[in-house]
């Protein structure tokens, strides 16, 4: 296949499954919106989409899904000295009324709507025109005692959507893959700076103005080359409504591996492991080879093929950061981190124990863990070992495993909250 065919192939791949369920749990809210404050049956007036899904974009296993609801503007007095806290009560009393069995609860910009494998996070707000003609949206915050931001949400969609149009589509696409890239990495990046740092990149050049699929493997490149020589700061401004879009946590390590994973896959161009070598960027959204698959099948005649993927049994949509880091023992005495092995390029040797365990962990509230190790080369199909199942945590956030034979091996956790995949990390082991 072409570089055009697989990159179309993986955009499609890419594509928002559940559409239709999201769209009918919208007018469900909203009409329980507007009988409340309106007396109306609408299921569509006086509602915004917004975030990812009204930027259109969004990718299959998007789970944190934003709406506004825009208030009558004779409620303001009713709410505007003090009253944050008692909107978004009545926000919330008004949906948990007509949907008693569904979970609802306030938080502290929004009434969060908790459905399996996504929530809508509900914002009130009162709409106002600016000096400048512009309309903008006050939403309240009840921390310390309560306070009304601005919000402008439609000026940041114009803007994607006129960039979008200027670069031959390409913008949306680039901010979906970019997706891709941050789910398969567990890089901790909201949609909206992912979608600011895209459109900045597009932005800055000309080269993709004209340009289609069949230059995507470029595109890529450029792409996370321009991300890894960004300047660390703490936040961003985004297109359109210029307010601040929050950092959470450095990427640019992570981008120059990526770019430098792209150089690879494009110099495997035509070759059978191009996909292979995209799969490593972009994750399994990313179409395999139908004949590297048909080889695979007729190989593990002789050896079981029982890896297992996260993306099949959850959506994943990376909000949050998890580390990890793994101990090397032998004869019971800690030799050394294996980070640090990897980093000093000290060789790691069979028949030592090691000890995988989560260092560093940001998701709020319960979780679940689950782990999988997977053996890959010659050695592990021979001995049949390649294993790959995903396997829950046993209660202490660690993983005990050994280096038995040669190889390249693979340790990745995943932090699952909602039948979603939120977080994940993973640590290549090369034992020699």
């Amino acid at each position: 296949m072409s570089v055009a065919d697989i990159f179309k192939e993986f955009l499609n791949n890419l594509k928002v499954d559940n559409a239709e369920q999201v769209s009918l749990r919208y007018g469900e809210i909203t009409k329980s919106l507007n009988q409340k404050f309106r007396d109306s049956e609408s299921t569509t007036a006086n509602t915004l989409q917004v975030g990812s899904y009204g930027r259109y974009t969004g990718i299959k296993g998007i789970s944190d899904l934003d709406m506004l609801y825009i208030m009558p503007k004779s409620k303001w007095d009713t709410y505007k000295n003090g009253k944050q806290s008692q909107l978004l009560t009545d926000v919330k009393d008004a949906i948990k009324a007509r949907y008693p069995k569904t979970d609802v609860r306030v938080d502290r910009l929004v009434v969060t709507v908790t459905y399996q494998n996504f929530h809508v996070e509900v914002q009130p707000v009162f709409e106002e025109t600016g000096e400048d003609g512009e309309s903008y949206f006050q939403y309240p915050d009840i921390y310390n005692g309560g306070s009304w931001k601005v919000t402008k949400p439609r000026q940041e969609m114009k803007a994607v959507k006129d960039l979008n149009d200027q670069k031959n589509k390409n913008l949306r696409l680039l901010c979906k893959m970019a997706r891709a890239w941050r789910n398969k990495h567990g890089v901790v990046m909201g949609g909206l700076l992912i979608d600011t740092l895209a459109f900045n990149f597009l932005k800055s050049t000309s080269e993709y103005d004209d340009k289609g699929y069949i230059y995507f493997d470029w595109m890529s490149r450029d792409f996370f080359k321009y991300l890894s020589e960004l300047p660390d700061q703490d936040h961003y401004k985004a297109p359109g409504s210029n307010q601040n879009v929050k950092v959470k946590k450095k990427f640019q390590k992570k981008a120059k591996e990526a770019y430098e994973l792209c150089l690879n896959a494009i110099k495997a161009e035509e070759s059978s492991n191009q996909n292979d070598k995209w799969k490593k960027v972009y994750g399994r959204p990313f179409p395999s080879v139908k004949a590297v698959e048909e080889s695979v099948e007729k190989a593990s005649a002789s050896w079981r093929n029982t890896e297992e993927f996260i993306e099949d049994q959850y959506p994943v949509d990376i909000r949050y950061n998890i580390s990890l880091d793994c101990d090397v023992s032998q004869n019971g005495f800690r030799e050394n981190s294996l980070g640090h092995m990897l980093m000093k390029k000290i060789p790691l040797l069979a028949n030592k124990k090691l000890l995988f365990r989560v260092t560093e962990c940001d998701v709020p509230g319960g979780f679940t863990l689950k782990w999988k190790v997977l053996n890959r080369g010659t050695i592990a199909q021979r001995k049949d070992q390649v294993r790959g199942q995903i396997v829950n945590d046993e209660g202490y956030r660690r993983k005990n495993e050994s280096t038995t034979f040669q190889g390249e091996h693979f340790v990745e956790c995943y932090a699952i909250q909602g039948g979603v995949v939120v977080a994940r990390a993973s640590i290549d082991v090369p034992i020699q």
